[in-house]
């Protein structure tokens, strides 16, 4: 006996409600499977869940289009960075320059700060073009190659593109929680129908009760050693997948 399975993508869900909805349009309200209480909840919840599941979409795709791009202007910024302050150590290594100079910049020993994370290159990005700022300020020459407005054309590209794809974040991410709030409404929704459907048609023999449940949109799967019994014509006509 083949068992009933509940939809389990959003996308499976929005193809439940849209069937009942569907049928409901064709059908007398007599000849409707299913209660009009959950014709009104259906209709009166569908729109919000669909442009719900729209915007999701949208948000998603936008953030993962701007992030190929995002990832390059990260590498580039934390790659000038990371070779201004070699040179700046360099300079240091030949006598050029005393090691205290490293205190303009927020650090004051040879090694390098750590610039793997996103919010370290956004920190000391900050620090080192300030860094840089104070030291000629105080009489020191400025180093080149590259050079700290070579560095801050870079780093600003990069606190533009960080702070726009936080914002595509954050509209994922709010989307998300949206989907997160409606699936569980969509599916008390989806299994009510159900239920009433198989109710309605409860009186007649079981392979005929779920030809004409599937005409709503349910899904039915044969079990592995149902299948291998059963006609392989007849088991895709009565299994939908999700």
């Amino acid at each position: 006996m083949p068992y009933r399975r509940l939809p389990n993508t959003d996308q499976a869900r929005l193809r439940a409600l849209r069937t009942a909805i569907m049928l409901a349009q064709k059908k007398e309200s007599e000849d409707l499977a299913f209660s009009a209480k959950s014709l009104n909840r259906l209709r009166a919840f569908y729109t919000n869940f669909e442009t719900t599941l729209i915007h999701h979409k949208l948000a998603r795709t936008q953030q993962e289009k701007s992030s190929n791009a995002y990832l390059e202007t990260v590498r580039k910024a934390r790659l000038y960075l990371s070779h201004f302050m070699q040179v700046l150590n360099f300079a240091i290594q030949r006598g050029d320059m005393k090691s205290a100079v490293r205190e303009f910049y927020g650090f004051n020993d040879k090694k390098s700060p750590s610039l793997i994370m996103d919010s370290e290159v956004l920190e000391w990005g900050k620090k080192i073009i300030e860094g840089e700022h104070k030291r000629v300020s105080h009489g020191g020459n400025p180093l080149y190659n590259p050079s700290i407005a070579l560095v801050k054309v870079k780093f600003d590209q990069f606190v533009d593109a960080y702070h726009f794809q936080k914002t595509l974040q954050s509209n994922t991410s709010r989307w998300t929680s949206k989907v997160a709030e409606l699936r569980k409404e969509a599916d008390e929704i989806i299994l009510d129908i159900w239920n009433e459907v198989e109710e309605y048609y409860s009186g007649l023999p079981d392979d005929v009760k779920r030809e004409k449940a599937i005409e709503y949109g349910l899904t039915y799967v044969y079990r592995p050693m149902e299948r291998i019994k059963n006609d392989p014509q007849k088991v895709s006509n009565n299994v939908f997948l999700n």
